[in-house]
């Protein structure tokens, strides 16, 4: 009796299958055992939400309004939001600090520019001392 290679290999493929999960039992016997799998819960990730970065207070340092809040300089964009200033921003306004360094007590308490750079209008927070 001639068998091909397939043949013996799917018939021992289909075995494996068939007893796949099974115990031998002490006396002999095979008994079925389910296989249990667990699938773990999905992993939710929470956003971290973003600071609030709209100044509580402002300058126009003869170019455009700068603040400050964060520990990082703001100036206020097309659309009246608040975006980081970029360097030439920040040497230009540093310049204008220079001769300005009480700017923060003459600053103008933002009540009208409340829109952060996502365009969201951000509440009015208490204003800091200086």
């Amino acid at each position: 009796m001639k068998c091909s290679p397939t043949l013996i290999l799917s018939i021992t493929a289909a075995g494996l299958a068939f007893v796949s999960g099974c115990v031998l039992e002490p006396n002999g016997t095979l008994a079925f055992q389910p296989l249990v799998v667990q699938i773990p819960p999905p992993v939710v990730y929470e956003p971290v939400p973003e600071p609030v970065m709209v100044p509580e207070e402002y300058v126009w340092d003869g170019y455009e309004n700068v603040g400050y809040v964060g520990g990082q300089y703001y100036y206020l964009g097309a659309g009246n939001v608040w975006l980081v200033a970029d360097p030439f921003r920040l040497d230009r306004f540093h310049g204008w600090e220079r001769g300005h360094p009480d700017w923060r007590g003459h600053a103008t308490p933002n009540d009208r520019f409340r829109r952060d750079s996502h365009g969201h209008v951000q509440p009015r927070g208490e204003r800091k001392g200086h």
